[in-house]
């Protein structure tokens, strides 16, 4: 195809040919930016609607391969677990078709190969969704609302042109309460001055009160760490008299759905 707007007639005939589940997954991957093969798979081919996870394996493979080929997706050259993981370990992008069927507001995405910080960070953040929608089905827990970036984005008005960027913002339901959270996928990889930063602006945005008067409450802020020693990192860091407390919670990945819920790890 080529960069001129999509017809009407060639969006429902793209439509047609991918069928719902085809478009879920265009617009999933675009919302989360990376998504693994293995994460799609988990989301969009559940071994439960499958004779076998062979099975599921196979049309998750045969669908992917048909939206890299109609560059609704596109794959990039990096692999997650080696090639030994098989197909799961493609990571997928949002392509250039894809993204004029979607219609997004926001910049043509650059067909260029991310560096290995981003997509580890990334697909950390996409694994966590996969998470909490596994745990949905499960019952565990409702999604209320996902927002992925930059939609999730806060202008901070008491610092100028400041932004506040979280990688999530979620909504869930369990039991008869709703749990609201920006949410930080850290990976280890800032040092302690850039954590504080961070925080620091979600502090001054809760004082500033522009998201209380306009959804009536101000989410928690919640971060994902990879592991134990990450958690202990960061409660320290965080932990200091400047924070409101309760405002800001770690939890590991593991831990993350439960918590997100209101549980306790």
């Amino acid at each position: 195809m080529t960069g001129a707007p999509l017809t009407d007639m060639e969006i429902l005939r793209i439509r047609e040919r991918i069928g719902a589940r085809g478009m879920a997954i265009v617009a999933q991957v675009s919302d989360l930016r990376l998504m693994s093969g293995g994460q799609i798979q988990a989301v969009f081919f559940p071994d439960d609607e499958h004779p076998t996870w062979e099975t599921a394996a196979r049309q998750s493979r045969r669908t992917l391969a048909q939206l890299v080929r109609w560059h609704l997706l596109t794959r990039l050259e990096r692999r997650v677990g080696g090639v030994r993981a098989g197909s799961t370990s493609y990571i997928y992008a949002l392509g250039s078709v894809g993204h004029r069927l979607l219609d997004r507001q926001r910049p043509t995405p650059r067909l260029y190969e991310p560096s290995e910080v981003f997509v580890d960070h990334q697909l950390a953040v996409s694994q966590l969704v996969v998470d909490l929608v596994l745990a949905s089905r499960r019952r565990k827990l409702e999604i209320v609302a996902i927002t992925g970036e930059p939609d999730c984005w806060r202008r901070i008005p008491s610092i100028g042109r400041a932004l506040l960027r979280p990688d999530l913002f979620l909504a869930l339901a369990a039991k008869e309460y709703e749990y609201r959270w920006f949410v930080e996928v850290d990976r280890g990889t800032h040092h302690r001055p850039a954590i504080l930063r961070k925080a620091r602006l979600y502090e001054s945005y809760y004082r500033s009160g522009v998201e209380q008067a306009t959804h009536g409450i101000f989410p928690r802020v919640a971060w994902i760490a990879p592991n134990a020693e990450q958690v202990e990192r960061l409660n320290e860091i965080l932990g200091g008299s400047e924070f409101t407390p309760g405002l800001m919670i770690v939890a590991t990945s593991e831990e993350a759905p439960l918590v997100l819920a209101g549980g306790k790890a």
